[in-house]
């Protein structure tokens, strides 16, 4: 499944973890100009699953069919306004967390901890990112970009990080038993 060259069977894994992001990305709340999204959550399932490489692959896949308009970022929108919007910033925000938390994901094994601070070093510069681009966007300071942007989701974050670090590798290893 980690293989480094792109198969059939390598390309359609990636496109079946796209259509994960496709699907669970847009289900959103909104709770303010930064709604709650499940796309962290299927990056983190992507890695365990397709390692770095191809999950960040996945991700920009996605990134590309959500500006070319279909409605597959939070709240079902699309579009490179959405891009450029106040939220932009996260959207860019989710590849270098992929890249980070995956390199600590792939290097650790299915350890619990090096995992999860992978994932918490990679969503801190995917908050830092997106933050710096709501502020200047909304208009707002730093601090009330914190505040609508980062604040708010951190403990639900964590737990997405926590699913992910717990079931991603039994998933990932039931997955390589079957073939796949």
């Amino acid at each position: 499944m980690r293989e480094n060259k792109l198969t059939i069977k390598t390309i359609a894994l990636i496109a079946v973890m796209t259509a994960v992001t496709c699907v669970l990305a847009p289900l959103s709340l909104p709770i303010g100009p930064v709604p709650i999204s499940l796309t962290n959550l299927a990056i983190y399932f992507g890695l365990y699953i397709l390692g770095v490489k191809k999950e960040s692959l996945s991700y920009i896949v996605y990134m590309l069919i959500g500006l070319a308009g279909l409605p597959v970022f939070s709240n079902f929108t699309g579009g490179v306004g959405k891009l450029f919007g106040p939220t932009g910033g996260y959207i860019i925000g989710f590849l270098p967390m992929a890249v980070i938390a995956g390199i600590f994901i792939d290097r650790s094994k299915g350890k619990l901890l090096p995992s999860l601070l992978g994932m918490v070093l990679g969503t801190v510069i995917c908050y830092a990112l997106g933050t710096a681009w709501l502020a200047y966007q909304a208009n707002m300071d730093f601090k009330a970009a914190l505040f609508a942007g980062v604040i708010p989701f951190i403990p639900g974050d964590l737990i997405k990080m926590a699913l992910a670090a717990v079931f991603g590798p039994k998933i990932s290893g039931q997955l390589r038993k079957a073939g796949i």
